[in-house]
């Protein structure tokens, strides 16, 4: 029996769909952010053996010339950063409001080191990402994120994805709603600690003997962390809400950036 006797369109499929898998996958958030290499190759080599059989790449897509197969991994790349920062804006809107309720609550010099990236952040940012980020696994959102991978292969050829005026248009929509959504994450506790800011104004008015600044710093930091943990309901309902939706706007952006051969 002859070993070598294997057909070379089937390995170039074979590397076609590992290239999309490799490329895609480990741009996307959580799964490019939170493994270790080691459990990154093993779920690289799994979900492309998953997939190859059903949903590979026709072999003639690989390009002859390397000019083309760095334009290949070029739309590659873009392919995964527009899927990715979808769930990035919802990661980014959570940092923004912990941000500014971090300042509200008078945490400013009150940073934690990030294990995944290795950056001061807010103690307030990083607990409310952390909390988000365990609803969006418990909600099943990263299947949601393979799900996208998978429909790749239907809409999108090996590097067919490139940056269209449509695209840019569609990202810079999805910005401004980030903002929006990370000033209603902190509303509830801005509009708290103003009312305890106006109460303490008040006073010290009547009282002006009294240390209000002494007396303030724990109030805030109380009626902060008591809020905090009303917008954890809140949190939940916006990261559901994101989830369900996530698979039209996956579909959404393959198609209005596709670049047909």
């Amino acid at each position: 029996m002859d070993i070598f006797n294997f057909d070379p369109r089937t390995v170039i499929s074979f590397y076609l769909t590992l290239f999309r898998i490799s490329v895609v996958l480990f741009v996307m958030p959580f799964f490019g952010d939170t493994m270790p290499n080691v459990l990154k190759a093993t779920l690289l080599i799994v979900l492309t053996l998953a997939v190859w059989p059903k949903l590979s790449f026709p072999a003639q897509y690989f390009p002859a010339h390397p000019a083309s197969l760095l334009a290949m991994f070029m739309g590659e790349l873009v392919l995964g950063m527009s899927l990715g920062i979808i769930v990035r804006m919802l990661i980014a809107a959570v940092q923004i409001g912990g941000g500014i309720i971090n300042f509200q609550m008078g945490f400013s010099m009150v940073n934690a080191i990030d294990p995944m990236t290795g950056q001061q952040e807010p103690v307030t940012t990083h607990f409310i990402y952390m909390c988000t980020m365990l609803t969006f696994l418990s909600l099943n959102g990263h299947l949601n994120l393979i799900r996208a991978l998978g429909n790749s292969f239907e809409l999108v050829p090996p590097g067919g994805l490139f940056l269209t005026p449509k695209l840019m248009n569609e990202v810079m929509s999805f910005s401004k709603e980030m903002f929006i959504l990370g000033i209603r994450i902190a509303a509830p506790v801005i509009l708290a600690l103003f009312l305890v800011d106006l109460a303490l104004a008040l006073i010290s008015k009547m009282a002006p003997q009294m240390n209000v600044m002494t007396m303030g710093f724990p109030i805030k930091i109380m009626v902060g962390f008591l809020f905090l943990t009303f917008i954890m309901e809140q949190m939940t309902e916006y990261v559901t809400n994101f989830i369900s939706s996530m698979d039209m706007v996956f579909l959404h952006i393959m198609k209005i950036g596709v670049i047909k051969p």
